[in-house]
C-alpha cells in the first residue's frame, strides 16, 4: 500500500519560509510525476507545483519566484521550499503522485493527507 506523508507545515509570519516534505512508502515513485496542491477554505484545490521524473517543473503563477519544488529519488521524497510567504498562501497543502501518462485533471494515483500552512499578516 502506497502512502504519502507530508510534514513541515505550521504557522509563520508573512515574509517567512517553510519547507514541506512528502515521504512516500510502499513503492518507489521515481518514475512518477509529483505535485503539491493546496486548498484554502471555500476554494477549490489547485495545483501549486509539480516535478516530473526527469526534473521538469511547473509552478502556478502566484508562486513563481517564491516556491521551489524538488525531489530526492534516493529518499523517495519530494519537497516544496516556500519563501516570502503571504497570507494568501494559507491553505492545506497536499502531496500527490501520478503516472507520467496521466494528467493532474485526469487521474491522480496517490494523495497525501495534507499539512496545514498558515501565514499571518
Amino acid at each position: 500500500q502506497v502512502q504519502l506523508v507530508e510534514s513541515g507545515g505550521g504557522l509563520v509570519q508573512a515574509g517567512g519560509s517553510l519547507r514541506l516534505s512528502c515521504a512516500a512508502s510502499g513503492r518507489t515513485l521515481s518514475t512518477y510525476t509529483m505535485g503539491w496542491f493546496r486548498q484554502a477554505p471555500g476554494k477549490q484545490r489547485e495545483l501549486v507545483a509539480s516535478i516530473s521524473s526527469g526534473g521538469s517543473t511547473f509552478y502556478t503563477d502566484s508562486v513563481k519566484g517564491r516556491f521551489t519544488i524538488s525531489r530526492d529519488n534516493a529518499k523517495n521524497t519530494v519537497y516544496l521550499q516556500m519563501n516570502t510567504l503571504e497570507p494568501e498562501d494559507t491553505a492545506i497543502y497536499y502531496c500527490a503522485a501520478r503516472r507520467a501518462a496521466y494528467t493532474w485533471s485526469g487521474r491522480v494515483d496517490y494523495w497525501g493527507q495534507g499539512t496545514q500552512v498558515t501565514v499571518s499578516s
